[in-house]
């Protein structure tokens, strides 16, 4: 069952923030992830989420899913979004019937 990364990001030093969208993807796709959602506008119709730059990454299943954000060679690269923005990151597992 695929699961999938959905993440906000407020940006708080966009040239820094350039350094991780370069390296990032080269990691995901190691996992076997793609991008299904990467930043583009977004209008809230109910309640009160203002999110800032949304992100949605599936990956083939959670195990795999954990596997990219616990992967030694991703940690650095981490560490860059962690200096250059604020982020709310949960696994979702996919829809399976």
């Amino acid at each position: 069952m695929s699961a999938y990364l959905l993440v906000n990001i407020e940006v708080h030093d966009p040239g820094t923030f350039a350094d991780y969208v370069a390296q990032v993807p080269a990691m995901i796709e190691k996992h076997g992830g793609r991008y299904l959602v990467r930043g583009g506008e977004s209008t809230v119709h109910e309640g009160n989420w203002q999110p800032k730059r949304i992100v949605v990454l599936e990956f083939p299943d959670r195990n795999t899913a954990q596997s990219f954000l616990d992967d030694p060679e991703y940690a650095p690269i981490a560490a860059i979004r962690h200096r250059s923005a604020t982020t709310d990151l949960v696994i979702v597992d996919g829809y399976g019937g």
